[in-house]
């Protein structure tokens, strides 16, 4: 069910654009269990419901957010960067997620002739490593991390250079995101952003201003059919 009146339509659309953590894949959790394991070798207290505020942040901004804000006085932010990928690898290789509806919705796109990207702070490795375990790589016609670009979401650099790959327009792309950082990059590349909150945090109250809602990507691809 939608916590808004508007329903997407599949015709208005050329290219699906889709966000991977707490999208794709369950790691939300695992992010927070890897950060809470590093962050505690420098002496952190930060436990997991800290990290709710930094959901959606590539890593080095995340970390260099709580070097600052906590004092840590951390010199070599790079090395705590690389232990938390080791660390959070390790934990997805062990027990990857895929989420509900993920598969179904890659094959229905697939199907409709759409094309499909893949648009998140997560570094190329770890796409690599995600797409690998859950056995989605056939399916993405683009994958790109913000790693690449100045800024991560919420600014839209990542969406727009995904949209350029595709060849496709931003005004006919689809995101789908799970976090207010993601939902704010998808709107500012004047795309449509479909909001499935990730289900580990209470979700942030703004998510209010996606274009559509839905508890996960079933019902995204009953309310497209």
């Amino acid at each position: 069910m939608t916590t808004k009146p508007q329903q997407p339509n599949i015709a208005h659309f050329e290219a699906v654009i889709y966000d991977m953590d707490g999208v794709l894949i369950d790691s939300e959790p695992l992010w927070k269990i890897a950060m809470e394991t590093v962050f505690g070798r420098y002496g952190s207290t930060l436990d997991k419901q800290d990290f709710q505020k930094t959901v959606g942040l590539r890593i080095d901004e995340v970390i260099h957010f709580w070097n600052l804000h906590e004092g840590w006085g951390l010199k070599d932010e790079k090395q705590v960067e690389q232990e938390i990928i080791s660390t959070l690898i390790a934990l997805i290789e062990e027990q990857p997620q895929e989420l509900k509806g993920v598969s179904e919705s890659l094959a229905f796109f697939k199907s409709k002739g759409l094309k499909i990207g893949l648009a998140t702070s997560s570094s190329e490795l770890l796409i690599k490593t995600v797409l690998s375990a859950l056995e989605l790589t056939s399916y993405f016609d683009f994958t790109y991390s913000a790693e690449h670009e100045a800024f991560g979401k919420p600014h839209p650099g990542v969406y727009l250079k995904v949209a350029q790959e595709l060849q496709v327009k931003a005004q006919a792309c689809l995101v789908i995101e799970d976090s207010w950082n993601g939902v704010l990059a998808g709107l500012a590349a004047r795309m449509k952003v479909c909001c499935i909150p990730e289900k580990t945090h209470h979700p942030h109250p703004n998510l209010v201003v996606a274009d559509y809602h839905f508890n996960d990507l079933t019902e995204l691809v009953a309310a497209l059919a």
